[in-house]
């Protein structure tokens, strides 16, 4: 039984591993999940059946921004492996913790706990249940208290922001405009090299295909908050996709983000083209 285990985390970490090294999840979304154990919007792709010769479940699960499980725990523990994005673990009794994509969480056998995204950006991991024990136990739903219970330091807002910022990259890649509107301020405003205009006609050009933001490559990101402002500097190349030419640049990108009853919202998206040689190949 314990070679089996080990044998199931070492596949687990493998693949893990992959998606890591190509900065995307190997897996699909799956389903949206329409069980009444969580809120908010959760897909989940079911990667192993356990039988009796292999009895962990394995089971790929992406959140939303703000979806998150009821309370539960796992009779035979459970292994997370975050694979995307920000969220939040919370074992019973004990403050919240603040996980990220590359991170391993050991879920005890018998303890309560809860997890989920942030408010502001999506979430996704891999779930390795052994399940000869029993199946996960649905207990209570998480209040909004307890979501929002968290108490960021500086430091904490700084990572908040800077992965805001790469989710954001990769949701203008995906021409994921529905998530996009969410984070961009209704008065927002982009400054392209081409011109400036407002969050509707952003919107618009990136659903369109107008402008393909298809790679960004980040070298350097730096972040400074001020108040409820946060400032952001990307060093990027960008390959993109303008009027069906492929053209790449290198930018120092400036994001400004202000917080508005505890969510960050984008406020300006600015490109200034950089002197330097693009380093993408």
């Amino acid at each position: 039984m314990k070679k089996v285990l080990q044998v199931m985390i070492l596949f687990s970490v493998a693949i893990f591993s992959k998606a890591v090294a190509q900065d995307v999840t190997v897996f699909p979304k799956g389903e949206i999940s329409a069980t009444d154990n969580h809120t908010g919007t959760v897909w989940l792709k079911e990667l192993n059946v356990p039988d009796s010769i292999f009895n962990y479940s394995l089971a790929h699960a992406t959140f939303a921004p703000g979806a998150k499980l009821d309370w539960h725990m796992h009779p035979g523990g459970q292994y997370l492996l975050i694979t995307e994005g920000t969220g939040y673990y919370q074992e019973r009794g004990k403050p919240i913790q603040i996980v990220h994509k590359g991170d391993v969480i050991k879920c005890l056998p018998g303890v309560e706990h809860w997890h989920g995204a942030t408010p502001e950006t999506s979430f996704g991991y891999i779930g390795a249940t052994p399940v000869q024990k029993g199946k996960t136990i649905w207990l209570k739903r998480v209040t909004d208290e307890e979501y929002k219970s968290i108490k960021f330091t500086p430091a904490n807002e700084e990572q908040e922001i800077k992965d805001i910022s790469k989710q954001k990259w990769s949701w203008m890649a995906d021409k994921n405009v529905d998530s996009l509107n969410v984070l961009f301020d209704e008065k927002s405003m982009f400054i392209h090299m081409g011109g400036s205009w407002g969050k509707t006609q952003e919107l618009s050009t990136i659903k369109s295909g107008g402008i393909w933001y298809k790679k960004a490559e980040v070298y350097s990101v730096s972040v400074n908050i001020i108040g409820n402002t946060a400032i952001l500097l990307n060093d990027i190349d960008l390959l993109a996709v303008v009027g069906g030419n492929e053209v790449t640049h290198a930018f120092m990108v400036t994001e400004v983000y202000t917080k508005e009853n505890g969510k960050w919202k984008m406020g300006s998206l600015t490109f200034s083209q950089l002197l330097r040689p693009v380093k993408m190949k």
